[in-house]
């Protein structure tokens, strides 16, 4: 059977996923025809592409998606005609395609107003990729831009214009932004926020025409006799269903547009479907991505034989546009006959609350949250599984306590059929299956149900059902470290810096029991390391090490140890080159360039360590720290300093930044990378933390990371200085060594960080817990306090006394056994052990 969908959006790619999910390959020969360059991305964080996010970042389509049998994608395949009585479509190349099932996935184009003047050059519209990056080549020679609408997407693109740095302005129709969402109060408590911004409102303004600016570029005359001047122009004022095709081949349509369908997502013609914000359903579009899901997994079901219907949406929405939290939940406006609403207003931190109940007082029916949106989740779940209200409804949205919130909603209380994800449908219940299957923690749930993996709102109530379902099941839902020790490492690195407890034994007798183990010492030592930066071979803390940092060095396969030589950002005088050689080549060690873009040197023996250590010393090098949960290496690229595409020093800071944070133990191992330019050689996006020059500044981002999971890492802020980089930077590691858990990396420690990166934002660029200097201030005395731990061992007769073989004997391991390759050596094979060994010098 054929089947082709037109379009390729967001929506129509869940189609395809659903299509081709657990149930396999579809008995379908199925052609994806998508309009643009380009396969499906992310319109949702369409904005972030300003903020440096590429269009690979923003695709949704795995690696090897569309290398399934039978399924094929046509790019810049526009449809210009559908003829449906010979079930064959027109491509505009003039490609003829039949088929036997069709799929409309249009969505939906921009409306712009019909105000003369619309279509000069510099006026944009605010839809796709190819239109942002018409925007950016425009921005880059503006000063100001103007968003004409104040909807949700005219906000977003009011953003955007931000992040370009031009003065920005935003002008709307109605009285207020946001009409559609918010009331009148909730209205202005907006404006407020997004004026601190730095976004001009213009509101009650009817657009008449463009012309000639005398100081910009165009001049928008208002009816009211005022004008605006400014350089750019984007057209954001609402989007209409992209039903043209259908009206032209005679498929029904909704009455206000849309292509008309059914509970099935059927059209008129019952080989036709209609999905996203394409379709009107009982007369109604809908404009967010969740309905259009719904719609794509019901009609992907009908076509496997399986049985589901769409039966609208909850248009509830929560969002943060410009950094303001803003969310909207059901009967918004207190449409309802006799329902009553509950207000509260925070003049001055700009916060606005407002919920609507029946009449009698025992349902929640909508509710409004500007400036602050923490009760959204229990607000949504209480509106939509119609969960009785407390005596005093006004208790959800006051305050508790000093910046506190209404206690979560019992879980319990939640049917199984709640659905708590509506981005991917997922309920209550399907959480509670993958606890039960053994998914305990929440990157397991994410990644057995698809819970929170969209826009991540959803995440905190996901938490919650997961903890409360391994309670019943009786599952360990305690985060104490271990027997020893009845808290979490980040409980336990909050005891230790307030406390001021300097050692294990201090530490035990105080806040544990027991003699401690495998499990909680080293945990104490990385603990006692990242806050006061001791020498971790100090008596006191040296039996606490694990091997690595007992020897200061990687044990390998064969017992002997590696050597890294720190070289920071990846830099090296050819002198350092040749002293490097000298050591490996007296030494017998097999030399390689790291991932890292240092020098390893393999093969030394225990004892060998510490005379390798000080000929390295002496030739200008450090211990890289190779060994230790710490920071490993900052890789960069030549940057400005060499490339012709670079705009940033990336070896300069790089090489700054890896002198800054080299002494710092965190809970795992941590990496950057520094690019000059967006062609990214230092592949700083898949780093603990990197950065990316532009012409503007420094693109900072977080927790990435290569191994088993990569995970690709995420913009934290901006065009930025080398000083506010170091400054976010001293704050992001040390909020990481804080509350990160055991041996966790960065990046699993953001998966499970509730509130996500809107969160991290907020913590370390906005500083809202009010701890920003505090953090500074603990990287600055890791900073002052280091010291090179190599040196420190060869320099103390006592630590230097341990680096031997044997304890009771001063011979060497004559285990250790090389074999030739390469021109080099490396650890014999067992099978080899018979051959005569190869000697070293030393």
């Amino acid at each position: 059977m054929k089947l082709i969908v037109i379009g390729h959006g967001m929506v129509g790619h869940k189609f395809l996923e659903t299509l081709y999910g657990d149930a396999g390959a579809p008995a379908f020969d199925v052609t994806v025809l998508c309009e643009e360059p380009r396969p499906a991305y992310d319109r949702v964080h369409l904005s972030e592409f300003f903020a440096g996010r590429s269009a690979d970042d923003l695709s949704l389509v795995a690696p090897g998606f569309f290398e399934r049998p039978g399924l094929s994608l046509k790019l810049n395949a526009k449809v210009v005609a559908v003829d449906r009585l010979a079930k064959v479509l027109t491509l505009a190349s003039g490609e003829v395609l039949g088929y036997d099932k069709l799929v409309f996935a249009t969505g939906s184009s921009p409306f712009v107003p019909p105000v003369p003047g619309r279509e000069r050059a510099g006026c944009f519209v605010y839809r796709t990729i190819e239109d942002l990056e018409a925007m950016l080549a425009c921005g880059a020679q503006a000063r100001s831009g103007v968003v004409i609408g104040g909807g949700l997407l005219g906000l977003e693109c009011a953003k955007a214009l931000r992040d370009m740095k031009l003065d920005t302005h935003v002008v709307e129709f109605a009285p207020r932004l946001m009409a559609v969402q918010v009331d009148e109060l909730g209205g202005r408590m907006l404006r407020g926020r997004i004026e601190e911004l730095g976004v001009t409102v213009h509101t009650q303004k009817n657009t008449l025409r463009i012309v000639d600016g005398e100081g910009a570029a165009h001049r928008m005359e208002f009816a009211d006799g005022s004008f605006l001047e400014t350089d750019m122009i984007v057209f954001s004022a609402g989007i209409r269903p992209r039903d043209e095709l259908a009206r032209a081949c005679g498929l029904a349509l909704g009455p206000r547009g849309g292509i008309a369908i059914d509970d099935a997502c059927l059209t008129s013609d019952p080989d036709v479907y209609a999905i996203g914000e394409c379709a009107a359903w009982q007369g109604q579009t809908f404009g967010l991505v969740a309905p259009g899901y719904d719609m794509a997994r019901t009609v992907a079901r009908a076509l496997l034989g399986k049985e589901g219907t769409f039966a609208g949406a909850d248009m509830s929405t929560k969002l943060k546009l410009m950094g303001v939290d803003v969310a909207s939940i059901g009967d918004a406006h207190g449409n309802t006959a006799g329902s009553r609403s509950f207000q509260f207003s925070d003049e001055r931190k700009r916060v606005y609350k407002k919920i609507v109940v029946s009449d009698c007082g025992k349902r929640l029916l909508g509710a409004v949250l500007v400036g602050d949106a923490a009760e959204y989740g229990n607000l949504l779940q209480t509106m939509l599984n119609g969960l009785k209200l407390p005596s005093a409804p006004e208790i959800l949205i006051l305050p508790q306590s000093e910046g506190g919130v209404a206690p979560a909603i019992g879980v319990d209380a939640l049917p199984a059929t709640a659905q708590v994800c509506s981005c991917n449908a997922v309920s209550k219940g399907a959480i509670l299956d993958a606890v039960a299957g053994g998914a305990c923690d929440i990157a397991a749930v994410k990644a057995c149900t698809t819970a929170g993996t969209s826009c991540g709102g959803c995440v905190p109530l996901v938490n919650q059902i997961m903890k409360a379902a391994m309670a019943k099941a009786g599952l360990a839902v305690s985060n104490h470290l271990c027997e020893h020790f009845p808290y979490s490492r980040q409980e336990l690195h909050h005891l230790v810096r307030v406390g001021g407890i300097k050692s294990f034994g201090e530490l035990l007798g105080r806040h544990g029991k027991g003699l401690g183990c495998d499990i909680c010492k080293p945990v104490a030592a990385n603990i006692l390391a990242s806050t006061w930066n001791d020498f971790v071979l100090k008596p006191e803390h040296a039996s606490l090490q694990d091997s690595n940092d007992y020897f200061l060095g990687n044990i390998q396969k064969d017992g002997t140890y590696s050597v890294v030589p720190r070289m920071p950002g990846g830099e090296v005088t050819p002198d350092g080159l040749i002293a490097v050689g000298q050591v490996a080549k007296k030494y017998g060690l097999y030399t390689k360039i790291t991932g890292g873009a240092r020098v390893d040197m393999f093969g030394a023996r225990v004892d060998q360590l510490p005379s390798i250590w000080e000929e390295l010393i002496a030739a200008g090098f450090e211990s890289g720290h190779a060994y230790g949960k710490s920071l490993r290496t900052v890789k960069s690229c030549v940057g400005s300093t060499w490339c012709r595409y670079g705009v940033g020093d990336s070896i300069g800071f790089g090489v700054r930044l890896e002198n800054r944070y080299k002494g710092l133990r965190a809970p795992h191992k941590i990496k950057f990378g520094v690019s000059g330019c967006t062609r990214e050689c230092a592949e700083a996006q898949g780093k603990d933390v990197g950065l990316i020059a532009t012409d503007k500044g420094w693109n900072l981002y977080v927790c990435g990371n290569g191994g088993m999971k990569p995970r690709h890492a995420e913009l934290l802020a901006s065009n930025l200085d080398e000083e506010t980089v170091v400054k976010l930077v001293d704050r992001f590691l040390m909020f990481y060594v804080r509350t990160g858990d055991r041996l966790q990396r960065t990046s699993t420690w953001r998966e499970g960080l509730e509130g996500g990166l809107d969160y991290l934002k907020q913590v370390v660029v906005e500083d809202s817990l009010g701890i920003g200097a505090e953090l500074e201030a603990d990287m600055q005395r890791v900073v002052d306090s280091y010291a090179d731990e190599w040196k420190n061992a060869v320099e103390d007769p006592a630590v230097r006394a341990r680096f031997r073989s044997f304890v009771n004997s001063e011979n060497v391991d004559d285990n250790v056994v090389f074999m030739p390759e390469r021109g080099q050596v490396r650890p014999a094979r067992p099978e080899e052990r018979r051959v005569i060994p190869i000697t070293r010098s030393a």
